[in-house]
């Protein structure tokens, strides 16, 4: 029998292994005041983190919305406070709302927060106190799997995606002062229709959600080849088409619903004219779920959960960026699941900088590297100049 060499180490140094890494102070504001419902961290995750001797603060009723009491995070190790201010003072700070010009200010410095960036959301003068604060910033959105994969977008693309056939739905409901349309399929009345302009996951999940119900789904999108991707995952044949004018005129017009759902971190590739809104049906209904990048109509500005919607041309548009925060718990679900085993690899590697620098996927997702802009589009969009991270990491 062979034996290993763990087995002959003392239990001593077996413990001194088992605990080297760093211990990490993990602050998690709330977000309710922004209109967010998420909560970056489950209960049960924070059970995990203070397992392994991380020390996690979490504003007084940060959970609220997502049906999470102070009393179940005070039973699984978290420091509830009342002020909001301690929870900035952290190593790491962690939200799912981007950090505004007054949390910036709360910051200690020289920390690390993670959020979404949604760059929509900020202007020169936030990202330039993210700077002089000499943060490290990563955004939830930019970061990648060792295999170049976008995890939590993915995910939170998903739960968007189906989302919006439920809203859709709501909206043309009398519940909601529309039309009172059924978003589905009875014998003897023609089904009703979406449009999905785009083909990312979103799109994908979208589109089953709807074809479940049985309602007539049409997907256009500027890529042959994407379309028939879609098709694939879908198992079916659909009615798919790239942007040919005179054949989204048509759908748009007899359509009950259109979603707008291309890539994700990206500025959409086309957008659908206003004229062509004008020609839609009245009461009917547009869910953009690109909103926060600037939409995929030009009817398109943002709003948020405590006021959704707005008619323009008789038209009803849900605009939210943050359309996963109506489901918040489910959301919270899927993100903290996606940032327990990136916080417990920032601990054992011994910190963020180490982790940024070990992790090339999660190096894609800084965008302030001690308080150096490292993201060239964002330098673009406020006219800052931005270094190269992998050159910085040969300084730090």
């Amino acid at each position: 029998m062979s034996v290993s060499k763990p087995m002959l180490m003392p239990q001593e140094e077996m413990l001194e292994i088992k605990s080297r890494g760093q211990k990490m102070k993990i602050g998690i504001p709330s977000d309710y005041s922004k209109v967010e419902y998420r909560v970056p961290l489950t209960p049960q995750a924070v059970d995990l983190l203070t397992s392994y001797g991380h020390e996690i603060f979490i504003e007084k009723d940060a959970g609220k919305m997502s049906s999470y009491t102070d009393k179940e995070y005070r039973a699984a190790g978290a420091v509830i406070v009342d002020k909001k201010e301690e929870v900035y003072q952290c190593d790491i700070v962690l939200g799912v709302a981007p950090f505004g010009s007054e949390e910036i200010d709360l910051l200690r410095g020289n920390q690390a927060v993670l959020s979404n960036m949604q760059i929509q959301a900020h202007n020169s003068k936030s990202i330039q106190k993210l700077i002089q604060k000499k943060v490290t910033a990563i955004a939830f959105e930019s970061i990648e799997n060792e295999q170049g994969f976008l995890p939590i977008v993915h995910q939170m693309s998903q739960i968007a995606g189906a989302t919006s056939v439920t809203l859709a739905s709501e909206y043309l409901s009398n519940a909601h002062n529309g039309k009172g349309v059924l978003f589905g399929e009875v014998t003897g009345i023609t089904p009703a229709e979406l449009v999905i302009i785009g083909t990312s996951t979103a799109a994908e999940y979208a589109a089953r959600a709807a074809l479940s119900l049985g309602v007539l789904v049409k997907v256009f999108d500027t890529s042959v080849y994407d379309l028939s991707k879609l098709e694939e995952k879908l198992g079916r044949r659909i009615f798919t088409s790239v942007f040919y004018p005179k054949v989204l005129r048509k759908a748009l017009i007899s359509a009950d619903a259109v979603i707008g759902a291309m890539q994700f971190n990206t500025t959409p590739k086309f957008k659908v004219s206003e004229d062509l809104v004008k020609q839609m049906k009245e009461g009917s209904v547009i869910i953009d779920l690109n909103a926060s990048q600037g939409g995929c109509f030009e009817t398109t500005k943002c709003t948020d959960l405590h006021n959704p919607t707005y008619i323009k041309h008789g038209v009803v548009h849900y605009c939210v960026p943050n359309t996963q925060a109506i489901v918040a718990r489910t959301a919270s679900i899927s993100l903290s699941n996606i940032l327990i085993p990136i916080l417990l690899a920032i601990g054992e590697s011994g910190g963020v900088h180490n982790y940024i620098k070990n992790s090339k996927g999660f190096r894609k997702g800084v965008y302030i590297y001690h308080g150096i802009l490292t993201n060239p589009e964002v330098g673009r969009l406020f006219n800052l100049s931005a270094k190269d991270i992998d050159l910085l990491l040969a300084v730090f």
